[in-house]
């Protein structure tokens, strides 16, 4: 083919693989050297391995979206990547279902498990049967005789029903007991009064003498709680006894009173019959001293 001004060229725009375009090439010649191209060459560098679609294009297998891509399957969102199933926050990521965090994680509801706590340590054993009686063994029937106008330690115990008596060897270690008495006291202003309780001649307790205050029929109240220690003869055997009396003025309501508390280990013995008796002794033989008894109950509590 001639060489041609470019104004004389046929104008193409595509053609067929072996048709071909002119190409005029000014560097060589100012007047213009036409050169002709095939449309197959031109497609293989539209097209071709290296493309814009090729390999490394925009959706190739390296590009954007492919395998490898940003999106691909081991881009940033594929099955790899950061939101992928084995990424950061897959299911088998840090924060997946599976991972550290997740619930199945060491922090998760399926974590692992505290450590067990120590045993608390063990309570007292509940007593084992059978259990001591508990039972009533006197109720004074009647008022006491008055122990009035006399220096002589007298009785505070009239007839009732029940025993006061306990039969030699008759004691076990741990047997108590409770008696309660009541009744009206009057004195003479700074007199005293002695309480005594004894089994026959043995002092188990003994207040001493207490100062009284004048005073016409006051109420008066004594409880005695004694409990057996040690069975035995005299010098091994023991018994506490702990007494309380207390007196309340009908004319004011004033209270008053005193407490005694004493070990017998000497003098008491378990082996010999023991009969209960409770004694008032006034310091004088005053008309104005005068104490006796309207209820008294013996009970065994243990």
């Amino acid at each position: 083919m001639p060489n041609l001004p470019i104004s004389q060229l046929p104008l193409a725009t595509s053609g067929q693989p072996e048709s071909w375009m002119a190409i005029v090439n000014y560097d060589v010649d100012p007047s213009g050297i036409t050169n002709k191209i095939y449309f197959s060459s031109l497609t293989e560098q539209f097209s071709g391995s290296t493309g814009t679609s090729g390999t490394s294009g925009s959706s190739g297998t390296s590009g954007l979206n492919g395998s490898s891509g940003t999106s691909g399957s081991s881009g940033t969102d594929g099955s790899s990547g950061t939101s992928g199933s084995s990424g950061t926050s897959g299911s088998s990521g840090t924060d997946g279902s599976s991972g550290t965090s997740g619930s199945s994680g060491t922090d998760g509801s399926s974590g692992t498990s505290g450590t067990s706590g120590s045993s608390g340590t063990s309570g007292t054993s509940a007593p084992t049967p059978p259990f001591p009686f508990v039972y009533g063994l006197f109720s004074a029937t009647g008022d006491s005789i008055p122990v009035s106008a006399t220096t002589v330690e007298t009785t505070l115990i009239n007839g009732g029903v029940g025993t006061l008596s306990v039969p030699a060897n008759g004691f076990a270690i741990g047997d108590s007991f409770r008696a309660d008495f009541g009744g009206y006291l009057s004195a003479k202003n700074n007199d005293t009064i002695t309480i005594r309780i004894k089994t026959g001649s043995v002092i188990l307790a003994d207040s001493g003498p207490q100062t009284m205050t004048a005073s016409v029929d006051d109420i008066w109240q004594l409880s005695v709680n004694f409990s057996v220690r040690v069975t035995g003869g005299t010098g091994v055997a023991e018994i506490v006894t702990l007494g309380v009396f207390h007196t309340t003025k009908q004319s004011n309501n004033a209270q008053g009173g005193f407490a005694f508390n004493t070990v017998n280990n000497t003098t008491f013995d378990t082996t010999v019959s023991n009969t209960l008796d409770v004694t008032a002794q006034f310091s004088t033989n005053s008309a104005l001293n005068s104490i006796f008894t309207d209820i008294f109950v013996l009970n065994k509590i243990y």
